[in-house]
């Protein structure tokens, strides 16, 4: 698949992606929140069934745009992307945070979104952390998540540092797999700032239950497919499309996090049969 890289500015500096493939226009939101985009692999699995226009949000090298860094911020992003490259509408896909942020475009702006599709999301309950959390005690050593919680708590007093984000991603990457020597290079770059607020927003929304108020007015197709061993649990999908009229959810067996990645045939297939069914 040929890519194009593409530029947009904004007050204080630019965000920066690229596009490419062919088929119904897409966006590419990748997780995190705060890390480089990493879905390069995931636009050539999809190519044929979206044409995809994939960039680093904002407050992250190379996207290095100033605050606020608010799940507002990222939408106005997202549909800015869209007016720069003249497309009226276009399906979300996000991975992680990236799905949340998917689902949140579809209840704020149902006129720019043709459809989402959510890729082991963060779905509308926070307490998939808990279940997050108890995933990785079973791999993780005492010390190990003794420090993640150290982290943080910083990140929440708005103390962290970048390299104390970088060593959070590094102990929590390898258990996003389901078979540990499928694990790709954790990010090497986070984005402090755009960690910090962006997960307080997150926070926020959660408290004033924004997605669990609002989803059932969705009117787009909206799509979920996760990994049956994804430690961020399988009912963040499932029962996020329990609260959508017509969503539809696909799992795959022995995968973890990152379906594209994991196990890439199970993937797109998941994807076909799941655009299928919404045509039919």
């Amino acid at each position: 698949m040929r890519e194009g890289s593409f530029e947009l500015p904004v007050d204080g500096g630019a965000i920066r992606g690229d596009r490419g493939g062919a088929g119904r226009p897409a966006l590419l939101l990748h997780g995190g929140a705060a890390i480089p985009d990493y879905l390069g692999e995931c636009a050539e699995e999809l190519d044929g069934l979206f044409s995809t226009i994939r960039y680093t949000q904002r407050g992250t090298p190379p996207s290095e745009a100033p605050g606020p860094y608010t799940i507002e911020s990222h939408m106005a992003d997202a549909i800015a992307v869209l007016d720069s490259l003249g497309l009226e509408r276009a399906w979300a896909i996000g991975h992680s945070w990236g799905g949340h942020l998917a689902l949140h475009l579809a209840v704020a702006h149902p006129e720019r979104i043709a459809g989402a599709l959510c890729i082991s999301p963060l779905g509308a309950d926070p307490s998939v952390f808990d279940d997050f959390d108890q995933s990785l005690g079973r791999t993780l050593t005492p010390a190990q998540l003794d420090r993640i919680r150290e982290i943080d708590e910083l990140r929440r007093a708005g103390e962290v540092e970048e390299a104390d984000l970088v060593e959070r991603f590094a102990l929590i990457w390898v258990p996003f797999f389901a078979r540990p020597e499928d694990a790709t290079p954790p990010p090497a770059r986070v984005g402090v700032q755009a960690s910090i607020q962006t997960n307080r927003s997150i926070a926020e929304h959660f408290e004033r239950g924004t997605l669990a108020r609002r989803l059932r007015g969705v009117g787009a197709p909206v799509l979920f497919v996760h990994g049956e061993d994804d430690p961020l649990p399988p009912r963040s999908s499932t029962e996020t499309a329990a609260l959508i009229p017509g969503a539809l959810v696909e799992t795959i067996q022995d995968c973890g996090h990152f379906p594209w990645i994991e196990q890439p045939a199970a993937f797109r297939a998941a994807v076909e049969s799941l655009l299928d069914r919404i045509r039919a």
